[in-house]
């Protein structure tokens, strides 16, 4: 009997991987500025790094094991329920983290004399876990009494509530979630060290390498590397784990095959996707490459495990998460030992990807012409996989494709809506997911035309979407996020485009802001 496949299914799978590989990215990437400062604070002063300084080596210890997992915790717990989730969960995962450390004091108790000790495990997993767990527990308990309190006790039952509630949690963290927590990262850590000493760690990249293409790799990333490469980092002073997602000499590589040995639109746009991955850290732009011709994937695996055995045969490695994955972000967590093996490790990645993918796309290069001649547009196909494989638009991506052309000829030729409010506009607002990239690079665009038009009285900032508030008077987002940012900021007015970095909508604004300017002199 043949069982047909449930693409349903499969798809909903993996949409809810991205899902919970984005939450997980929302709580780390906000704070990476704190782990590049912990990185900066090693690379100084402990002693072996550059100008060791006992006294301020002494923040390196607190700095990671409390308030890194505390800040992670209160970001988690302020995604789901705002500054009062945030606060249940700072209070929640100072419970772990006091149990991992009893139950780790418990066992280093019972060692005989001169045997080693066991270390601090740090509660990364564990703020992960509390974090999201105590706000969504809070949010519940308030909606329980939500109305049914008397006039006058609100503070009073607020003020308790979250108080007992933390404390409750603290309790939670410090029994089941610390002994938890702590076989995990036993588990995961004894698996990399397996690894390790089997010489085994490249073939992690047969799982990541596709998970990239994707976009299941932040789970990966966020959920195991990055708490485990923390933890070898405080021990090491560096960590190879934090290079297994971030080397962007795979992608580097791919796209420079396609600049040498590629056709079309592929070919055209390869040169500069290298440099917005390479430098920017933007590995995105490389994914429609390998996925118009998914045999690819096997040449970005093949430098992916050159990388990694590069790194492990030298002993190299990073002091911290690199973010986002530019060489630059790269050089500069790079340990003081590790420059050569790093670098090394990118130029032969890099060089192993451009060799097998050159060769597969000579290989292919008569059949993917005769496409080409046939009016076959794989590329633009392959773009726009990606982006339904990221579930959601891209200006990064739209760029490869052609938006900006597109988006300027629909405005020009068909007579786009304008932008048209009687509200007076002083404060504009850029909102994606994350609030940071996408949002950041084009509210820079958009400050630069105010500027150039002489308006100064008007502030153009960008926020993640979950963050929109009545301060908003326009709010500009991508077209498929228009609708959750309208339910934040539903008084403001909302305007819609295709590509962050280019839009024909952004010279409608600045119309807009002159006008009321010139009516209010």
């Amino acid at each position: 009997m043949t069982t047909a496949s449930n693409p349903t299914t499969r798809g909903g799978i993996r949409v809810g991987v991205q899902r919970f590989g984005t939450f997980l990215s929302g709580m780390i990437m906000p704070n990476i500025p704190a782990l590049i400062a912990w990185g900066i604070f090693t690379a100084f002063f402990i002693d072996v790094g550059w100008t060791p300084n006992a006294d301020l080596a002494t923040i390196v210890g607190p700095f990671i094991h409390y308030l890194l997992p505390l800040i992670i915790a209160y970001t988690a717990g302020y995604m789901v329920y705002k500054q009062r989730g945030g606060v249940v969960a700072t209070i929640a995962t100072m419970g772990a983290i006091a149990g991992s450390d009893l139950l780790i004091a418990q066992f280093n108790a019972t060692l005989a004399e001169g045997e080693p000790q066991l270390g601090q495990i740090h509660m990364f997993i564990g703020a992960m876990i509390m974090g999201p767990l105590a706000a969504y527990t809070m949010k519940w308990l308030d909606s329980l009494w939500e109305g049914k309190v008397r006039a006058g006790f609100e503070m009073l039952v607020n003020m308790f509530s979250a108080g007992i509630w933390g404390f409750i949690m603290a309790v939670v963290g410090f029994y089941p979630i610390a002994w938890l927590v702590n076989g995990i990262m036993t588990v995961l850590g004894n698996a990399v060290s397996w690894l390790v000493e089997n010489n085994l760690l490249p073939l992690t990249s047969i799982l990541i390498e596709p998970a990239k293409v994707f976009f299941l790799n932040n789970a990966i990333n966020h959920g195991v590397l990055t708490p485990l490469g923390i933890a070898q980092a405080d021990e090491q002073g560096k960590s190879i784990l934090f290079l297994l997602e971030a080397n962007p000499g795979p992608g580097v590589g791919l796209l420079l095959a396609f600049t040498f040995f590629g056709i079309g639109a592929a070919r055209a746009s390869a040169p500069g996707a290298a440099i917005i991955q390479f430098f920017g850290g933007i590995h995105e732009v490389y994914f429609p490459y390998a996925l118009m011709k998914p045999v690819l994937i096997l040449a970005l695996i093949a430098g992916g495990m050159t990388g990694v055995t590069t790194n492990m045969l030298l002993d190299t490695g990073l002091r911290a998460p690199a973010a986002p994955g530019s060489i630059i972000a790269v050089m500069l967590q790079t340990a003081n030992d590790s420059y050569v093996g790093v670098i090394l490790s990118v130029v032969l990645s890099a060089a192993v990807t451009f060799i097998v993918a050159g060769i597969i796309l000579r290989a292919s290069r008569k059949r993917d012409l005769a496409a080409e001649a046939a009016g076959t547009d794989r590329f633009t196909s392959a773009v726009d996989q990606t982006e339904a494989n990221k579930g959601k638009k891209s200006e990064y991506l739209g760029g490869l494709r052609g938006d900006d052309a597109a988006a300027a000829g629909v405005a020009a030729g068909a007579g786009a809506t304008s932008v048209v409010t009687d509200k007076e506009v002083r404060n504009i607002v850029f909102a994606c997911d994350a609030g940071m990239g996408s949002s950041a690079m084009g509210a820079s665009v958009l400050r630069s035309k105010i500027k150039k038009a002489g308006i100064e009285d008007v502030t153009v900032v960008n926020k993640a979407i979950a963050n929109l508030d009545s301060s908003a008077d326009l709010v500009i987002t991508q077209q498929q996020l228009t609708d959750r940012a309208r339910k934040h900021t539903p008084d403001a007015m909302h305007v819609s485009v295709d590509n962050f970095m280019n839009s024909p909508k952004y010279d409608e604004v600045v119309q807009l802001v002159v006008d009321q300017h010139h009516r209010r002199a």
